[in-house]
């Protein structure tokens, strides 16, 4: 539980700029007394001032108690550093949370998120391109304990390619020796079966570990157990820090349209104010989701017409309904 007063809003690029209102709107209602203080990062930023992320953005971000991030376009422009690994690495934000909850199974995805295929180390020749993995003992033993941590009593699975990567056999064996300490029923599976797997057989998943890109990729996978990634929030933890952010990226096919689906965002929002302590808070947020749902409002990637703004007040106002009792 951390002590929270302050919240940088970034809304970010693309659909980033509907759904994150959205949320902060309901932090606003929830907690008056929270400073929500914006700032502005991103492509579009970027593409403006020819600086995506300034290092006072950054002094910013790192003076606040909570980050709540929506989206962000990344170019493939070689003078272009990604924001969010900028973000992740420099806070140390170590452990991405996702979490895939549906009828009948609950599943929390644990990612190690500042080293492996994304530790930014990469070289791109005429002939050819390389980038470099990275898995070190401390990064591998500290997500792993987290992992653990997370678990308790329930089964943790360590998702990994150890049968083709010698650097996965070194991730895979220091999960399993965390896991025997700590006392947690473990096992482990390939990356590739896994995934097959959680899609298969949701309900024989409780938490999963694993490196950074299969992380990414499995929670994705996983979208499609709740009806896509419009539905998932995302975590990031560090020992000072910490940083909610949907797990849908800026989808600039979409933005501005009112198209865009706001809950995983709203859950973003739930998972900050779990993390701030205020469970009755976190629980209000997805109750009055699942009402609105019930009451049959739903945004055009869940069958229904309702637009973004829409989905948004219909939230407030059983939040608001919530209040006055």
């Amino acid at each position: 539980m951390a002590k929270v007063r302050s919240v940088a809003i970034v809304c970010g690029d693309g659909i980033g700029k509907e759904v994150i209102p959205v949320a902060r709107d309901v932090l606003s209602l929830l907690h008056p007394e929270y400073e929500l203080f914006p700032v502005e990062v991103g492509y579009e930023r970027w593409e403006r001032t020819g600086e995506a992320m300034s290092d006072d953005d950054f002094e910013l971000l790192k003076s606040a108690d909570a980050i709540l991030f929506g989206a962000i376009t990344t170019p493939s422009a070689p003078d272009y550093r990604s924001v969010l690994l900028r973000i992740r690495k420099d806070l140390d934000l170590f452990a991405n949370v996702r979490p895939v909850k549906g009828d009948g199974f609950d599943i929390t995805i644990v990612r190690e998120n500042i080293e492996g295929l994304y530790s930014g180390i990469e070289e791109v020749g005429v002939d050819s391109a390389t980038t470099l993995r990275v898995l070190t003992r401390h990064e591998c033993e500290r997500i792993a304990r987290f992992a653990c941590n997370l678990a308790g009593r329930r089964t943790l699975t360590i998702g990994h390619k150890a049968n083709v990567m010698k650097s996965d056999v070194f991730f895979r064996d220091i999960c399993l020796h965390e896991a025997s300490v700590a006392g947690v029923n473990c096992n482990d599976r390939l990356i590739d079966a896994l995934c097959l797997d959680v899609l298969i057989h949701p309900t024989s998943y409780h938490v999963i570990v694993t490196t950074n890109m299969f992380g990414d990729i499995l929670s994705d996978v996983a979208a499609y157990l709740v009806g896509g990634l419009g539905m998932l929030p995302s975590a990031n933890i560090g020992e000072r820090h910490a940083f909610f952010e949907p797990v849908h990226g800026s989808a600039p096919d979409i933005a501005g349209r009112n198209l865009a689906n706001p809950v995983a965002a709203l859950r973003s929002a739930a998972l900050l104010l779990r993390h701030a302590g205020d469970i009755p808070g976190s629980d209000a947020i997805e109750c009055a989701i699942q009402t609105v749902f019930s009451r049959g409002i739903k945004t055009r990637d869940l069958g229904g017409s309702a637009g973004t703004k829409e989905f948004g007040e219909a939230v407030l106002h059983e939040l608001g309904l919530v209040m006055a009792v």
